[in-house]
């Protein structure tokens, strides 16, 4: 499949990264001559420098026959134009936009999308996949990391194992002869730093990281084996009233277990859009910093902290006076991945990477057709791949114990129908099934060829 990625910064270079990676051909473009070096030096791609929304550029990236087009630089209106003349002048059957202003995004406005006026197929707002990102961690406290899939009946969910977690030092086979009827697998462990995929007789040690994927009604349960609390959460208080935390407080309004929310917004203009655009939230306008102001918003009663403003280090150090002050939970907004591994120190239970999730909402409308869902884990360490069993998939018939797959891949949860079960190597595999596969970033292409659901099979 030959694809267009206009922008190289961090979203264009990991999917240029992905797709290079499954043998497509993948042309990047970008007006910054070093950003494209970077990419061609580093990945198997064509670079082009130049303007994306020009056609010559365009046509220079080999536009004519190319069957999508990815717009993710940092303009909005030049990611539309692209797509603009990517339809008008190349017709260019696939076209996806990352957009940020939410003018852009409202429903009203929704019909500017069509084909015959403003002809993009697939919208992204990275806003939009963070707050929806920050509500997935807040319905899930317990844990680091938590993902929907198959329809929402399975559930992954990363939990940070503490030293009196009651499964410690048992290795995994025998977790599964425990609790027989848990519909819960492990699928993938970091320790120390390298994310990997158990074996069996792998145990289970503090500080460890793991995934796991649950059954939906069995969540509570699989938190509670690995020493987690489910208490359900009453109080937020949210540092930063833009785009993502203002969607994340309208989103908890909306709910039916009522949540109480405070705001916390420096700068006065947007705290009073905030203010008006919210009905039973109480924004506050000062500095997330200012201890006075995070008792005011009663930070010790609270049971999470999010800290979403547009700084990665007001973030972190508002979440760490939130846990000196007696918030039990803090979930921060973190750009810069080479911070991550100051959570742990700084005692952040919980991160959400723009990148890694515009990423992943990305990947998840390019490898159309089959698969249903992509998501990456970490720094894209990982991936899980939801994908529906194809006829031609030589997984389909087989048990599970007998499919060839490669080290790094784990099957966390098939469907069958309405059903969702827990996958054992005696599961069977069918045409029509839908699975849920863990599977290290390197792993990826073979799994996909095992699901035959790789894009240029399309």
């Amino acid at each position: 499949m030959k694809v267009i990625i206009c922008g190289a910064g961090q979203v264009g270079w990991q999917i240029a990264r992905h797709l290079s990676g499954e043998k497509n051909d993948v042309t990047i473009v970008d007006r910054d001559g070093d950003l494209i070096r970077r990419a061609t030096d580093a990945l198997d791609v064509q670079g082009i420098a130049g303007h994306a929304s020009y056609p010559d550029v365009l046509e220079r990236a080999g536009a004519r026959d190319a069957d999508m087009i990815i717009a993710a630089t940092y303009s909005d209106e030049v990611n539309m134009v692209t797509c603009q003349v990517a339809h008008s002048v190349f017709a260019v059957p696939r076209k996806i936009a990352r957009l940020r202003a939410q003018s852009y995004l409202a429903a009203i406005y929704s019909d500017l999308y069509r084909r015959e006026h403003m002809p993009i197929d697939v919208v992204i707002s990275p806003e939009r996949e963070v707050a929806n990102a920050a509500l997935q961690r807040l319905a899930a406290p317990a844990t680091f990391d938590t993902e929907s899939f198959l329809r929402g009946g399975a559930q992954l969910l990363g939990i940070t194992l503490e030293a009196d977690c009651p499964v410690l030092n048992t290795p995994l086979r025998q977790l599964s002869e425990l609790f027989s009827t848990l519909r819960a697998v492990v699928v993938g462990i970091r320790r120390e730093g390298t994310l990997f995929a158990p074996e069996p007789g792998d145990q289970l040690f503090p500080d460890d990281q793991i995934y796991a994927f649950s059954h939906v009604e069995d969540v509570n349960r699989t938190l509670e084996i690995f020493g987690k609390s489910t208490k359900r959460q009453e109080r937020v208080v949210i540092v930063g009233g833009g785009n993502v935390g203002l969607s994340v407080a309208q989103a908890l309004e909306r709910q039916e277990h009522r949540i109480r929310a405070k705001v916390i917004e420096h700068d006065r203009r947007r705290a009073e859009i905030a203010a008006d655009a919210l009905e039973r939230t109480i924004v506050l306008n000062g500095d997330g910093l200012d201890m006075a102001l995070l008792h005011e918003a009663n930070i010790d009663r609270a049971d999470a902290i999010l800290a979403v403003t547009d700084d990665d280090k007001t973030n972190l150090l508002t979440a760490v006076r939130a846990k000196m002050a007696g918030c039990p939970m803090a979930i921060c907004l973190v750009n810069d991945p080479s911070l991550v591994p100051l959570m742990g120190p700084l005692d952040v239970d919980a991160y959400i990477n723009p990148r890694a999730t515009t990423v992943s909402s990305i990947l998840r409308h390019v490898r159309h057709g089959r698969v249903r869902g992509v998501y990456s884990i970490g720094d894209a360490e990982a991936e899980v791949l939801e994908a529906q069993v194809l006829s031609t998939s030589p997984m389909c018939g087989k048990r599970i114990a007998n499919i060839d797959f490669p080290e790094g891949a784990l099957v966390g949860a098939v469907q069958k129908g309405d059903k969702v079960v827990r996958p054992t190597g005696r599961t069977r595999i069918e045409e029509g099934d839908m699975v849920a596969i863990f599977a290290l970033s390197a792993d990826v292409p073979a799994v996909e060829q095992l699901l035959q659901v790789s894009i240029d099979f399309f």
